[in-house]
């Protein structure tokens, strides 16, 4: 026990030196999760504060353009900016790529009278013999262009589908509205009343948002929910850079083999390095975990919420940490010089990142990459953290996450240790 205590206070005082890296491993993550949270916070609320800027061309300047400009400024997605002067391709594009606007809509000639005549079309068809509805409508005689939208490139395509979906949604709108006005004066020989074309139209059955939880509570998950958790396990498992290296110029330096003349065991050494980097990385996580708590709603962020089994939250970031300091050991004993050590080990821990669905969502993720969650550390440990966080989860909930994370623990152990023997180093 005194030589197990003593490598420990010998592996601490070589951490304390190394400024540089602690700094790294302290700062870095702080600073990456700040970073990261902001970004998505602000994805989370862009309905609400940053509206996708949009410039309508109106061409018709007729009653249902002028409604369709109405109903789109409802939809809240958009700040809108009307254009008045002539529609040209210069036009649209000094807007678009000066960055002006994100999206421009042009609303061709003959809107408006386009719109009722198929509205027309469509109630005459609908209160005549069915019979002559197998037959071949005729023509309408008044031709419009498409609606047209431009967008920047840079919109991604989830972000220009959403805007896609909501202008097709308003001009919907406004043919069901015209089509029940034709009905309705086609069968009554009169207009139809504003109530009833209100409770026609806007009456639809309502849908509520539930989250779901474990422990009953339905607060909606925010940004720091579902990104300070996720950015903390890949800050744990970013040790591979500090502790690879250090195993590696131990061995270079032949304190291997000078352990192997001294009355104790190697093992007073693993267990060392494993001791003092599992507090590392339970300080990383709850240096992290307090800044998400106090400091987040201080610089405009959401508070993270701690989950209230704590002590579920103990065990899952001791296990993670665990399994972070047992890869990077891996690592260190198989690579052969520094830069092996740090450039194997950040990729392959962007790798595991992006299989484990730190990067992507796994339900957004290709079938095929699904297959490969199960082996990737990080996917167990960012599952258990989000039952504990989002789901509302205790211990007992996550215990399937935690016995697949110790299962890939054990392995890389198993995996170590038949690298230390090959390489004659225990």
């Amino acid at each position: 026990m005194h030589i197990l205590w003593a490598t420990i206070i010998k592996d601490m005082k070589i951490l304390l030196r190394d400024r540089v890296g602690l700094f790294m491993m302290f700062f870095m993550p702080i600073l990456f999760v700040v970073v990261i949270t902001s970004v998505q916070n602000s994805t989370f609320e862009l309905v609400n504060n940053n509206k996708i800027s949009l410039v309508i061309y109106n061409n018709d300047n007729d009653s249902l353009s002028l409604k369709l400009i109405n109903e789109i400024s409802k939809i809240g997605l958009f700040k809108l900016q009307i254009s008045d002067s002539a529609v040209t391709e210069n036009k649209i594009s000094s807007h678009i790529l000066s960055k002006d606007a994100l999206v421009a809509l042009v609303i061709p000639k003959g809107f408006t009278k386009l719109i009722k005549n198929k509205a027309e079309e469509i109630a005459t068809r609908s209160l005549s013999d069915p019979d002559s509805l197998n037959e071949k409508s005729t023509p309408l005689k008044e031709k419009a262009d498409s609606l047209k939208m431009y967008y920047n490139p840079v919109m991604q395509a989830s972000f220009r589908h959403s805007v896609d979906g909501a202008l097709n949604s308003a001009v919907q709108v406004l043919q069901g509205e015209a089509i029940v006005k034709k009905l309705y004066e086609a069968v009554n020989q009169k207009e139809i009343p504003q109530d009833l074309e209100k409770q026609i139209l806007f009456g639809q059955f309502p849908i509520s948002e539930i989250p779901l939880s474990s422990s009953g509570n339905r607060t909606v998950p925010n940004a720091s929910q579902h990104n300070v958790p996720a950015w903390t396990i890949f800050a744990m498992f970013f040790i591979v850079i500090s502790l690879g290296g250090v195993m590696v110029r131990e061995k270079n330096s032949g304190s291997f083999i000078r352990l192997k003349t001294l009355p104790a065991s190697y093992m007073n050494a693993l267990f060392s390095k494993q001791f003092v980097y599992l507090l590392v990385t339970f300080l990383q996580a709850t240096v992290v975990f307090l800044i998400g708590n106090k400091l987040f709603p201080y610089i405009g962020l959401p508070a993270l919420n701690l989950p209230a089994d704590i002590w579920g939250l103990l065990t899952v970031t001791i296990v993670c940490g665990y399994c972070a300091v047992s890869y990077a050991i891996c690592v260190g004993v198989f690579a052969n010089t520094p830069e092996q050590s740090n450039g194997f080990g950040a990729i392959s821990i962007l790798i595991l990142a992006a299989l484990g669905g730190l990067l992507v969502p796994s339900f957004a993720m290709p079938a095929n990459l699904q297959k490969f969650l199960s082996i990737s550390p990080l996917h167990w440990a960012l599952e258990a953290y989000y039952g504990l966080f989002l789901v509302g989860g205790k211990l007992r909930d996550i215990w399937m996450n935690i016995l697949s994370l110790l299962g890939i623990t054990a392995l890389i152990q198993l995996f170590t240790l038949y690298g230390l023997k090959k390489k004659n180093l225990i």
